[in-house]
């Protein structure tokens, strides 16, 4: 991360180096999404992988519309390797919570491309993450998953087995899916703020 503010010039996404850089970032993150971690405070259908690293990788070095690029091309590389099994719902769901995390944050850095700038977009990006994830799992996964797979008072008691707090779809949300998104925010953070001005150098070798 620049420290000054300055950078080299941009590589166009259009170009052989940009969609080499997207290329290359989106098969890292679809490898990065078969490395899942189940978490202690949540059900076993609630788990953490790193996939959005390189994603904000890709954001930060090319721009916030190359993180989304890469966030959609990492979606749908997983979806033609494994299918769908909520009828694109978790897809949907998926893509947007990547963004609601990589937007945001790409679009404070580029502001100031220093690590003030980086650790303010991604401290704004996890809560849109926090805020957008608990709103999509309390009107739409959670419902959808309900209606199709399991139902509602199944989830509940999965979540209850947990933790005895959870008793309803609100609580869910409170106890469950907020802390997974916060917490998923700020390890995906910090490992972007230890390793991009690594990875940018690399990147940046391309032009």
């Amino acid at each position: 991360m620049s420290n000054n503010g300055t950078n080299n010039k941009k590589i166009s996404l259009l170009s052989v180096r940009g969609m080499t850089v997207i290329a290359l970032l989106s098969t890292v993150a679809v490898l990065l999404m078969f490395l899942e971690v189940p978490l202690w405070f949540a059900p076993s259908f609630y788990k953490i992988d790193f996939s959005e690293v390189p994603v904000l990788i890709g954001a930060f070095a090319l721009g916030p519309v190359a993180g989304v690029v890469i966030e959609f091309l990492k979606i749908a590389i997983n979806l033609f390797l494994e299918g769908s099994d909520s009828a694109l719902v978790g897809e949907l769901a998926n893509f947007l919570l990547g963004c609601a995390l990589v937007v945001p944050a790409a679009a404070i850095y580029y502001k100031g491309k220093n690590r003030k700038s980086a650790i303010i977009g991604l401290s704004i990006g996890t809560v849109v993450l926090v805020i957008v994830g608990s709103l999509l799992n309390a009107f739409l996964l959670l419902p959808f998953y309900a209606r199709v797979y399991i139902p509602m008072e199944t989830i509940i008691n999965m979540g209850r087995a947990i933790n005895p707090n959870i008793t309803s779809v609100t609580t869910m949300v409170l106890y469950a899916v907020t802390p997974f998104n916060l917490l998923k925010g700020i390890l995906v953070s910090l490992i972007t703020i230890l390793i991009y001005k690594r990875v940018s150098f690399i990147i940046k070798g391309y032009h």
